[in-house]
């Protein structure tokens, strides 16, 4: 059984026991998060659309963390223009625990 979630913008392909990176959420490490927004669950039979209304997906959270730098640099010739800017995106780490369709 898995499901398709969207959050942060993104979705996500979920199986139950899977941990997976998400965009940072405003929650505490070891607390409860609830994802209502899923998009697609296949559990022996295929439901999307109407048929999702009341399902949801439960994960806990485990830690939150930077992902790596990505460098971002700009140059133009014959300026003496340099620009080496750093950007760590922040996320959030889950272990989903539950599907509810």
């Amino acid at each position: 059984m898995y499901a398709i979630i969207a959050t942060g913008g993104k979705q996500y392909k979920v199986a139950e026991g899977d941990i997976i990176k998400v965009e940072k959420l405003n929650a505490e490490a070891g607390s409860t998060v609830t994802f209502d927004q899923v998009v697609f669950v296949n559990n022996g039979e295929v439901l999307c659309g109407e048929a999702l209304a009341n399902a949801n997906v439960t994960a806990t959270v485990m830690s939150e963390g930077k992902g790596k730098k990505v460098i971002v640099y700009k140059y133009k010739r014959k300026t003496g223009y340099h620009k080496k800017q750093g950007h760590r995106q922040p996320f959030t780490q889950v272990k989903i625990e539950k599907i509810n369709a």
